[in-house]
């Protein structure tokens, strides 16, 4: 896995210090979620996602942000709750980040510069972008909000 991806410190949701070493062999999911949003729905498929594969080597790992439309306004605690209540989350969730700007989490800031998005921009459009970063720490692609979580098993599988 990459080192500069291996080393970078991500809080969970309960406030847990982790790196993504932690899940170093495995292939990755990453997702900027929000609860309030028009693709929230796509947490039961990121979920699906995670029951499906994570036997064979597949994590999901959610980041919640609240940079588009203020639609993730909730603390950590309100933000756990929901997902697990309204969509039976069981995937990894971190705490709160921004994904764009000065003070981007420098996960995304290497995810966009690894996989810019359409005509090369690196800024993330909107709330459930989503990364694939195979089993070495290289990110295979990026996928926009509308894109559903089941149209990545084929990706998926690939990596597995």
């Amino acid at each position: 896995m990459s080192d500069n991806l291996l080393n970078i410190p991500c809080t969970t949701i309960k406030g847990e210090q982790k790196t993504l070493g932690d899940f170093a062999g495995k292939a990755i999911l990453v997702v900027n979620t929000a609860s309030k949003c028009g693709f929230t729905p796509q947490y039961k498929g990121l979920e699906q996602l995670w029951q499906s594969y994570k036997d064979q080597g597949l994590v999901v790992l959610g980041f919640p942000c609240n940079q588009f439309g203020k639609q993730e306004p909730g603390d950590a605690a309100q933000i756990g709750s929901f997902c697990e209540k309204n969509f039976g989350v069981t995937f990894p969730m971190f705490a709160k980040v921004d994904v764009n700007g000065a003070n981007a989490h420098p996960l995304f800031r290497y995810l966009t510069e690894e996989a810019p998005g359409v005509l090369g921009t690196e800024g993330i459009k909107w709330n459930f972008t989503k990364f694939l970063v195979d089993k070495e720490g290289n990110v295979i692609n990026r996928f926009g909000s509308v894109t559903k979580p089941d149209a990545l098993s084929s990706d998926i599988e690939k990596l597995l």
